[in-house]
């Protein structure tokens, strides 16, 4: 799935949410766990009920590989399903991978032709040769960490740099913006960083931005499109648990549905205030 695509979907469903699949066993409704493989009979219902809402869904690797092969299982059904029921979808694997060329090769190997997802997210830090595998299949994008929205991201990101005065975030943008293209890297900025977007935008204006952090992380969506926002939308924002911990009861699809709703209800009227729509 290339930008115009991706962009060709949003005006369709007019949204740019994207639904984070972190499923946890000791969270999904209880009578789930009579199911053979109740992580993935769980998915498959937040999907049905949210698709129309979403342009995206983003398993979140951890919550899979702590369940062994079982979780593995469940991630590939997962991705089938939605390959299957619903192909326009685009699918994230939230794995931040990245190492040496050859291991990188391995991993982009396993996660865009074994499993088949559109996308992954990695780690800059050891440059260019550990993301230029990711960025070698055809209409699959590796989604660059960038600036994070946890506590310790001021540990590293917001080290000044003397000669440029720039963030060290910063310099990961201009250093790698040139590593692939529009059409297959994005960076990862966290919601909560919203009064840094505009300096992002000035650096990466093209790019799409994957914005975790709304909802129970406390980041603004109406923040993030103001200065984030670009011709083509540009933004993906997930959520996570706001969507898909909505209830516990037997009903806990439809609760999750009407989350995605509102969301999507907020995001089609900033598109129309934008113009994108």
């Amino acid at each position: 799935m290339n930008a115009n695509q991706l962009f060709n979907n949003i005006k369709k469903k007019k949204s740019f949410l994207c639904v984070g699949l972190d499923t946890d066993p000791e969270k999904i409704p209880h009578h789930l766990l009579e199911y053979e493989h109740p992580v993935f009979e769980f998915n498959k219902k937040i999907i049905d009920a949210t698709v129309p809402y979403a342009i995206a869904y983003k398993p979140n690797l951890a919550f899979y590989e702590s369940l062994a092969i079982e979780g593995w299982l469940s991630l590939q059904l997962t991705v089938h399903y939605i390959r299957t029921c619903y192909p326009d979808v685009f699918i994230i694997a939230d794995a931040k991978r990245s190492d040496i060329g050859n291991t990188s090769k391995m991993y982009a190997k396993a996660f865009f032709q074994e499993i088949n997802f559109d996308a992954i997210t990695v780690a800059p830090y050891m440059g260019k040769d550990s993301v230029e595998p990711f960025l070698m299949f055809k209409d699959k994008w590796a989604i660059l960490l960038a600036l994070t929205s946890n506590e310790g991201a001021e540990d590293f990101q917001y080290i000044m740099e003397d000669a440029s005065g720039l963030f060290l975030f910063e310099n990961v943008l201009k250093i790698s913006r040139d590593w692939g293209t529009a059409d297959n890297m994005m960076y990862v900025v966290g919601a909560t960083q919203a009064d840094h977007f505009e300096a992002i935008r000035k650096i990466v204006p093209d790019h799409f931005l994957l914005v975790p952090g709304i909802g129970a992380q406390g980041g603004s969506l109406e923040e993030v499109a103001e200065f984030g926002l670009n011709h083509q939308c540009g933004l993906i924002v997930n959520s996570s648990r706001d969507i898909i911990y909505a209830d516990q009861s037997e009903e806990f699809a439809k609760a999750s549905e009407d989350k995605a709703k509102n969301i999507q209800m907020i995001m089609m009227n900033i598109l129309k205030k934008k113009g994108l729509i």
